[in-house]
């Protein structure tokens, strides 16, 4: 059985890691919000998705429209627009599986 702490020290972990990963990618693509915006990001990010599994279940359905709606977060938390949020959302989807394969946290 997995105890509480080890549960909340991997989801800070991993909450840290997506923090910088979402911070510098941002950054690369122009926008000029600070370290707490991609926290914000990343927390919002985590609560959306497990929002939508847990409502709708594993599958590209609640994965499709838990991506929109963060999406929709990061073109309001960084006021950008559509594609330049899809392309972000992209590359830090990308940077992360990679990540991913090294830290198994995320």
């Amino acid at each position: 059985m997995v105890s509480y702490v080890s549960t909340l020290l991997t989801f800070v972990v991993a909450l840290i890691i997506s923090t910088v990963i979402i911070y510098y990618i941002a950054k690369f693509f122009g926008a000029k919000d600070s370290l707490s915006t991609a926290v914000l990001a990343a927390l919002i990010g985590t609560a959306v998705y497990t929002i939508f599994y847990y409502v709708l279940g594993q599958g590209l359905l609640p994965a499709f429209i838990a991506g929109i709606v963060w999406l929709l977060v990061l073109q309001k938390l960084y006021t950008i627009g559509w594609l330049r949020a899809l392309l972000i959302a992209v590359v830090i989807w990308i940077v992360t599986s990679v990540v991913g394969l090294f830290l198994p946290v995320l």
